[in-house]
């Protein structure tokens, strides 16, 4: 194989093969994606990134704070340079860099729990089960745990908390990309399938005179109390328990679902928007925080996560049209779709 020079994009942090490199260098740097992930999701399990936060530190300084094999450590974060998360100085130092410094668990926002998730086996072994799903167009995480994902979490308590962890990060992104909404002309919003409530943690936060409702799972939103109170929030927030296939609280003047829609398919997402809209007095709004794929052969990283959508689901990301569909079918009306630097966008509705 020839060898190839790479060259860090500062954009993104990605080291990849030169405009010049041949095609088996750079299909053999995708190939190695993987480790990549393993590797970031190694690095967000001990720490790394909150050692780092003061300053630059020897690695055998790092392992003895975060509890590693200081030789192997230095494995790690030296190939982790390549690829822009890590900066390695003379002496076998190490600091953070841009994208580093969103492994902290302190940042705003923070992807160490999604860099955790997505390196975790749990998640690994159900990416083993891609092929199934593309054969079958089944969730490859049932047939490889035994148990639909939601199903699965709430009998194993610590992948519910990475999982949790996960969107919390999710949550965090999203806020940070599209806090320009104005939530100040709300009184009251409503968090459907909310989680543990980070993202109405974030709105709340941000908007004093706003108050809201958590709205999931009993089981789930009985993990909101440290989230709530940690933002200082858990005086203007209603914890509720129940079902969206169901019913959702009613009387509020802003509906949230984020990260939710693009886990159901089409007769459940409409089924899941009905509710929403008989909940809705006529002048309330519905925001939707969602990937928004393009029509085209646009690249976006949507598309990736539509395939993390088909092996852990029955649902997938969609196109503004689509949404729009789904929306007209539950008698509410897309208004218009706010975009971000990131992957997510705020899709907005209103009723018919």
């Amino acid at each position: 194989m020839t060898d190839t020079a790479s060259e860090l994009d500062p954009s993104t942090g990605w080291a990849g093969p030169t405009a010049e490199a041949p095609p088996e260098a750079a299909l053999m740097q995708l190939l190695m994606g993987g480790f990549v992930t393993q590797s970031i999701g190694v690095a967000a399990r001990f720490g790394v990134a909150d050692a780092l936060a003061q300053g630059p530190r020897h690695v055998d300084d790092i392992a003895a704070e975060v509890g590693a094999h200081a030789p192997s450590l230095y494995r790690l974060l030296r190939a982790l340079g390549d690829f822009g998360v890590f900066t390695e100085l003379a002496g076998r130092r190490f600091a953070l860099t841009p994208a580093g410094e969103l492994l902290r668990s302190d940042s705003t926002p923070s992807l160490r729990g999604l860099a955790e998730h997505f390196g975790s086996g749990f998640h690994r072994a159900a990416w083993s089960g891609l092929y199934d799903s593309v054969r079958t167009g089944e969730a490859a995480f049932e047939r490889v745990h035994g148990a639909p994902q939601f199903d699965y979490y709430r009998s194993h308590p610590e992948e519910a908390a990475i999982f949790d962890a996960a969107m919390t990060s999710v949550a965090s992104a999203i806020y940070a990309t599209l806090e320009s909404y104005d939530f100040g002309r709300f009184s009251t919003v409503v968090d459907v399938g909310g989680g543990n409530g980070a993202y109405l943690s974030g709105i709340l936060a941000s908007y004093p005179a706003l108050r809201g409702v958590l709205f999931d799972l009993p089981d789930v939103v009985e993990r909101s109390a440290p989230v709530l109170a940690k933002a200082g929030v858990a005086d203007r927030c209603e914890v509720a328990g129940g079902s969206f296939f169901d019913a959702v609280p009613q009387g509020a003047d802003a509906y949230v679902l984020t990260a939710v829609i693009h886990d159901w398919d089409d007769e459940a997402s409409v089924r899941i928007l009905r509710n929403c809209r008989a909940a809705m007095p006529a002048h309330a709004t519905l925001l939707l925080g969602e990937p928004v794929l393009p029509d085209g052969p646009e690249p976006s990283v949507g598309k990736l996560l539509d395939l993390e959508t088909l092996i852990g689901t029955t649902g997938r990301q969609r196109t503004e049209a689509e949404f729009r569909e789904l929306l007209d079918r539950a008698g509410l009306r897309l208004t218009r779709v706010l975009h971000s630097s990131g992957p997510d966008s705020l899709v907005e509705a209103v009723p018919r």
